[in-house]
């Protein structure tokens, strides 16, 4: 069965080629912007580099065809100059949408954002609601997995926690009070491949978070001991935070936005954890938390 991924060299792509890599049965269409990150992709006899462009929907359509299923996880956080929310997460979703139903794809698999909502004031959250209101009107039938902090080795989140230990000193926004649901990236590697294997009829979305819920001031400060260290604990307040990222990002035109810290300190919440309905056995966060330190 072949799949095709969209952002195939963003970690979660790094890290699902690697899941397809062990799969004798799969074949990966490992779908990136450009050559150089075609060549930084896991070689492997099942793992087939495709350089696209959101662009132009048929030659897209090419680029993926023979997919059964169209794994869409191509996206942005933070803006930068000349590419925006509206290009990088809605018209690219559309792209790719009309992309699968030009080939025939029986299902997509769409990795979203908690909280993503069509309506939402924030214009990340908007973007993606809008992506996934795409996904679920416009193409075949189709998955949607909205997920919080991922984390495993080369993803955000991790390096994140390498930097605040080495540094043995970490100044977290609001004090790293907010609580966050960390979602192994293998865990979520395993639900994508569940909808694509299964590719259910209708869409369907799922909030898939990990397994317990942590204020990040404690995942630092627990990832610090796991690692043998101590890391000294400082606090930037949230309003200052916004207004030096306000002009900074005016002057630049990009890079991170008030909006996007909201989005770092916001509660992440899940109304009803999917790991069930998508056949996954959730990583205890000590051994997720292993695992990075392996891999460091």
């Amino acid at each position: 069965m072949k799949i095709a991924i969209t952002g195939a060299n963003s970690a979660v792509g790094q890290t699902l080629l690697g899941h397809i890599a062990r799969d004798g049965e799969l074949v990966g269409i490992a779908g990136v912007r450009s050559k150089t990150a075609a060549d930084g992709l896991p070689a492997a006899p099942n793992i087939v580099p495709r350089v696209i462009s959101y662009d132009d929907p048929a030659r897209l359509a090419e680029a993926l065809a023979g997919a059964r299923c169209v794994v869409h996880l191509a996206g942005i956080l933070i803006e930068a100059r000349g590419t925006s929310y509206e290009s990088a997460n809605v018209e690219a979703s559309r792209a790719v949408v009309e992309a699968a139903r030009r080939i025939g794809a029986e299902h997509v698999v769409f990795v979203s954002v908690l909280g993503a909502d069509p309506r939402s004031s924030n214009r990340y959250l908007k973007s993606k609601g809008e992506a996934e209101r795409i996904v679920g009107e416009a193409g075949p039938s189709s998955t949607v997995i909205r997920t919080p902090i991922l984390l495993g080795p080369g993803t955000a989140g991790a390096n994140a926690l390498l930097r605040a230990v080495s540094k043995g000193k970490a100044s977290l926004l609001g004090g790293g009070r907010y609580v966050m649901r960390p979602l192994d990236v293998d865990d979520l590697c395993a639900a994508i491949l569940t909808a694509a294997r299964a590719r259910p009829q209708g869409h369907h979305t799922h909030e898939l978070g990990g397994p317990e819920p942590i204020a990040y001031r404690d995942l630092v400060q627990r990832f610090a001991r796991a690692m043998g260290k101590e890391v000294a604990m400082g606090a930037v307040p949230v309003w200052i935070a916004k207004l030096a990222a306000g002009i900074a990002s005016r002057l630049s035109g990009g890079g991170m936005t008030p909006q996007v810290i909201d989005i770092i300190t916001g509660h992440e919440e899940i109304a009803e954890n999917a790991d069930a309905a998508l056949g996954v056995r959730l990583t205890p966060l000590d051994e997720t938390l292993r695992k990075i330190i392996r891999s460091a």
